[in-house]
Protein backbone atom coordinates (compact mmCIF):
# COMPACT_ATOMS: atom_id res chain seq x y z
CA UNK A 1 0.00 0.00 0.00
CA UNK A 2 1.12 3.57 -1.04
CA UNK A 3 0.22 6.08 1.82
CA UNK A 4 1.01 9.78 1.03
CA UNK A 5 1.23 12.09 4.14
CA UNK A 6 0.78 15.68 3.13
CA UNK A 7 0.51 18.76 5.25
CA UNK A 8 2.03 22.49 5.18
CA UNK A 9 5.48 23.35 6.69
CA UNK A 10 5.62 22.56 10.70
CA UNK A 11 2.34 20.38 10.19
CA UNK A 12 3.86 17.11 12.01
CA UNK A 13 5.01 15.08 9.12
CA UNK A 14 7.95 14.29 10.55
CA UNK A 15 6.98 13.85 14.24
CA UNK A 16 3.93 11.03 12.21
CA UNK A 17 7.32 9.87 10.23
CA UNK A 18 9.36 9.25 13.45
CA UNK A 19 5.94 7.96 15.59
CA UNK A 20 5.33 5.01 12.94
CA UNK A 21 8.76 4.02 12.96
CA UNK A 22 8.79 3.61 16.33
CA UNK A 23 5.73 1.55 16.51
CA UNK A 24 6.58 -0.46 13.60
CA UNK A 25 9.93 -1.42 15.40
CA UNK A 26 8.09 -2.32 18.17
CA UNK A 27 6.20 -5.04 16.76
CA UNK A 28 9.45 -6.24 14.92
CA UNK A 29 9.02 -4.77 11.35
CA UNK A 30 11.61 -4.51 8.93
CA UNK A 31 11.74 -0.67 8.34
CA UNK A 32 14.21 1.63 5.93
CA UNK A 33 13.84 5.56 6.41
CA UNK A 34 14.71 7.79 3.54
CA UNK A 35 15.01 11.50 3.37
CA UNK A 36 16.21 14.07 0.42
CA UNK A 37 19.89 14.84 0.24
CA UNK A 38 18.92 18.13 -0.03
CA UNK A 39 17.47 18.61 3.15
CA UNK A 40 20.26 19.66 5.55
CA UNK A 41 18.45 21.27 8.07
CA UNK A 42 19.21 19.42 10.79
CA UNK A 43 22.37 16.92 9.11
CA UNK A 44 22.82 15.58 6.11
CA UNK A 45 21.05 11.72 6.24
CA UNK A 46 18.48 12.62 9.53
CA UNK A 47 14.90 13.12 9.93
CA UNK A 48 13.98 15.48 12.62
CA UNK A 49 11.13 16.79 14.13
CA UNK A 50 10.85 20.29 15.63
CA UNK A 51 9.56 17.98 18.89
CA UNK A 52 13.02 17.04 19.20
CA UNK A 53 12.77 13.31 17.78
CA UNK A 54 15.14 12.12 15.36
CA UNK A 55 16.42 9.15 13.37
CA UNK A 56 19.60 8.44 10.95
CA UNK A 57 17.98 8.22 7.27
CA UNK A 58 19.49 7.13 3.87
CA UNK A 59 19.35 9.46 0.74
CA UNK A 60 17.29 9.63 -1.92
CA UNK A 61 18.33 12.33 -4.45
CA UNK A 62 17.33 13.15 -8.70
CA UNK A 63 19.41 10.19 -9.25
CA UNK A 64 17.91 7.58 -6.92
CA UNK A 65 16.26 4.80 -8.63
CA UNK A 66 13.26 2.49 -7.04
CA UNK A 67 14.00 -1.06 -7.85
CA UNK A 68 12.50 -4.13 -6.23
CA UNK A 69 15.61 -6.07 -5.47
CA UNK A 70 16.59 -2.85 -3.41
CA UNK A 71 13.85 -3.18 -0.91
CA UNK A 72 12.89 -7.17 -0.79
CA UNK A 73 14.08 -7.46 2.43
CA UNK A 74 12.32 -4.85 4.20
CA UNK A 75 8.20 -4.49 5.08
CA UNK A 76 7.98 -1.01 5.48
CA UNK A 77 9.81 2.08 3.36
CA UNK A 78 9.14 5.53 5.23
CA UNK A 79 10.53 8.34 2.71
CA UNK A 80 10.51 12.22 4.56
CA UNK A 81 10.58 14.86 2.35
CA UNK A 82 8.89 13.33 -0.50
CA UNK A 83 7.65 16.60 -2.53
CA UNK A 84 11.23 16.35 -3.75
CA UNK A 85 11.26 13.21 -5.54
CA UNK A 86 10.73 12.94 -9.36
CA UNK A 87 7.63 11.89 -11.43
CA UNK A 88 9.55 9.07 -12.57
CA UNK A 89 10.55 8.11 -8.95
CA UNK A 90 6.66 8.27 -7.68
CA UNK A 91 5.87 5.72 -10.86
CA UNK A 92 9.02 3.67 -9.59
CA UNK A 93 7.74 3.84 -6.00
CA UNK A 94 4.71 2.34 -7.27
CA UNK A 95 5.76 -0.22 -9.48
CA UNK A 96 7.87 -1.68 -6.78
CA UNK A 97 4.77 -1.93 -4.71
CA UNK A 98 3.26 -4.07 -6.86
CA UNK A 99 5.85 -6.02 -7.74
CA UNK A 100 6.65 -6.75 -4.07
CA UNK A 101 3.54 -7.63 -2.12
CA UNK A 102 3.34 -6.52 1.00
CA UNK A 103 5.69 -3.75 1.25
CA UNK A 104 4.41 -0.63 2.58
CA UNK A 105 5.42 2.47 1.22
CA UNK A 106 4.90 5.85 3.27
CA UNK A 107 5.63 9.35 1.66
CA UNK A 108 5.38 12.28 3.92
CA UNK A 109 5.62 15.81 1.64
CA UNK A 110 4.48 19.20 1.23
CA UNK A 111 1.56 19.31 -1.28
CA UNK A 112 2.55 22.98 -2.93
CA UNK A 113 5.52 24.99 -2.88
CA UNK A 114 5.83 28.54 -1.13
CA UNK A 115 3.92 30.11 -4.66
CA UNK A 116 1.57 27.94 -4.86
CA UNK A 117 2.43 25.44 -7.15
CA UNK A 118 2.72 21.61 -6.92
CA UNK A 119 5.44 20.16 -6.36
CA UNK A 120 6.68 17.23 -9.18
CA UNK A 121 6.85 14.58 -6.26
CA UNK A 122 3.27 15.31 -4.17
CA UNK A 123 1.70 15.65 -7.65
CA UNK A 124 2.83 12.10 -8.03
CA UNK A 125 2.18 10.95 -4.99
CA UNK A 126 -1.44 12.46 -5.31
CA UNK A 127 -2.36 10.36 -8.29
CA UNK A 128 -0.55 7.05 -7.45
CA UNK A 129 -1.21 6.96 -3.70
CA UNK A 130 -3.61 4.35 -2.32
CA UNK A 131 -4.35 6.57 0.96
CA UNK A 132 -3.95 10.36 0.98
CA UNK A 133 -3.68 11.87 4.44
CA UNK A 134 -3.98 15.25 5.68
CA UNK A 135 -1.91 16.36 8.31
CA UNK A 136 -3.09 19.89 9.71
CA UNK A 137 -1.81 22.50 11.44
CA UNK A 138 -3.02 26.13 11.77
CA UNK A 139 -2.32 29.94 10.64
CA UNK A 140 -1.49 32.38 13.06
CA UNK A 141 -4.97 33.69 12.43
CA UNK A 142 -6.41 30.53 13.76
CA UNK A 143 -7.68 29.01 10.74
CA UNK A 144 -6.52 25.44 9.36
CA UNK A 145 -3.44 26.39 7.29
CA UNK A 146 -3.06 24.83 3.86
CA UNK A 147 -0.02 27.05 2.26
CA UNK A 148 3.40 27.57 2.67
CA UNK A 149 4.52 31.04 2.87
CA UNK A 150 8.31 31.65 1.97
CA UNK A 151 9.20 34.87 4.59
CA UNK A 152 12.50 37.42 4.70
CA UNK A 153 14.12 38.43 7.81
CA UNK A 154 11.14 40.81 9.14
CA UNK A 155 8.28 37.99 8.30
CA UNK A 156 7.20 40.00 5.34
CA UNK A 157 5.89 37.44 2.47
CA UNK A 158 8.43 36.87 -0.19
CA UNK A 159 6.91 35.78 -3.59
CA UNK A 160 9.35 35.03 -6.50
CA UNK A 161 13.02 33.12 -6.13
CA UNK A 162 13.81 30.07 -6.40
CA UNK A 163 11.46 26.78 -5.65
CA UNK A 164 14.16 24.88 -3.85
CA UNK A 165 15.91 26.88 -0.68
CA UNK A 166 15.77 24.63 2.34
CA UNK A 167 14.94 26.30 5.83
CA UNK A 168 12.85 26.55 8.56
CA UNK A 169 10.85 28.36 10.64
CA UNK A 170 12.68 31.29 9.90
CA UNK A 171 12.06 31.08 6.43
CA UNK A 172 8.78 29.90 5.77
CA UNK A 173 5.24 29.44 7.72
CA UNK A 174 2.14 27.48 7.25
CA UNK A 175 -0.80 29.85 6.41
CA UNK A 176 -4.28 29.86 5.47
CA UNK A 177 -5.51 30.62 1.87
CA UNK A 178 -6.66 34.21 3.13
CA UNK A 179 -3.60 34.55 4.87
CA UNK A 180 -1.33 33.51 1.87
CA UNK A 181 -3.36 35.97 -0.05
Amino acid sequence: MLRFYVSTMRGGKSAELLKKRFDLLAIGKRVEVLTSASDNRFGVGKVTSRLGLQCDANLFDADTEFDAARYADIDVLLIDEAQFLSLAQTRQIHRVLSALEGLDVHCYGLRTDFIGNPFEGASGLLALADEICMLSTYCACGAMATMNQRIDSVGAPVRDGAVLEIGGDDRYRPVCAPCFY
